[in-house]
């Protein structure tokens, strides 16, 4: 009897079956509460981070549970390889900003052509409406509403997400794959892709590999949350204090630049951050 729960714990289709069957139960009660809380702003934002919690955080916490002996450190929770990964993770966010409002610059410009124009104009309707009800929900000008958007929009996210595809998808198929960088870049492109906005594909997908990378040398999930959170938070605050008249910066753009000195630089110090957190890796710690 040992061996069978041994060996079912190990099954991949032990695995999916528990993780399907735990997204199906938590989306179906996240999308009943999301439908009951519309209306007013507030009660969006409540359904939403209800919403989120349930689809992103209970799944790869149950799927766990039910298949590995120490779940939460077989997820990710466990601290980092060494404590200056969390600064290096916070650094890469700001130093990595001119390329990835680039790539939002090159991505927002794409066309398909006549051939596809019904479908373009399809997804720049989505993209739009998407557009409107953040900005919608970013503007807000009491403390407290800032601290409920940091939750909804920073925090339940960045747990979520890097649960998600970090701490399942990402193992999962560094494990399948048998090569990091495979595993690394394809999860990076199916977070990216689940958001289903494709004007915005390419930024979020160069930040799921920078994350993505950061996880696998900090051998932390929290490292990436740390830096998950930072991305949103960030923008969440210079929402707010825009909102507020204290500041005129346009957040979604800023560092955007054609400036080569300028993305060469971010380039480089983007590249030898991660180069440095693997170094540290190798030296202070185990990869998983």
């Amino acid at each position: 009897m040992d061996e069978f729960k041994k060996n079912l714990k190990e099954s991949t289709g032990f695995h999916v079956f528990v993780y399907l069957m735990a997204l199906l139960v938590c989306s179906l009660i996240g999308g009943g509460i999301a439908l009951f809380l519309t209306g007013e702003i507030t009660q969006l934002k409540v359904g939403q981070g209800i919403s989120s919690a349930l689809i992103f955080i209970a799944p790869p916490l149950i799927l766990y549970a039910f298949t590995r002996n120490q779940p939460m450190r077989a997820i990710g929770f466990r601290k980092p390889n060494y404590a200056w990964m969390l600064l290096i993770g916070v650094a890469l966010m700001f130093v990595s900003l001119p390329l990835t409002n680039l790539l939002t610059s090159w991505n927002e410009k794409m066309n398909f052509g006549a051939t596809f124009e019904n479908l373009e104009a399809l997804l720049k309707q989505l993209e739009e409406t998407a557009g409107n009800l953040t900005e919608q929900m970013l503007q807000v000008d009491t403390f407290g509403g800032l601290l409920v958007n940091l939750l909804v929009i920073a925090l339940i996210p960045a747990i979520g997400e890097e649960l998600t595809f970090r701490g399942v998808l990402q193992q999962s198929l560094v494990r399948r794959c048998k090569n990091p960088h495979v595993g690394i870049i394809l999860s990076a492109a199916v977070f990216s892709f689940i958001h289903f906005q494709f004007y915005g594909f390419l930024p979020r997908m160069f930040l799921g590999i920078i994350l993505g990378y950061m996880f696998y040398y900090s051998g932390s999930l929290w490292t990436s949350i740390l830096m998950h959170f930072i991305n949103n938070g960030t923008a969440v605050v210079v929402a707010y204090l825009d909102y507020k008249g204290l500041t005129d910066v346009d957040w979604e753009h800023f560092g955007e630049t054609d400036n080569v000195w300028i993305l060469s630089a971010s380039l480089l110090l983007t590249a030898g951050l991660i180069f440095l957190s693997n170094k540290i890796n190798k030296k202070y710690g185990k990869r998983q």
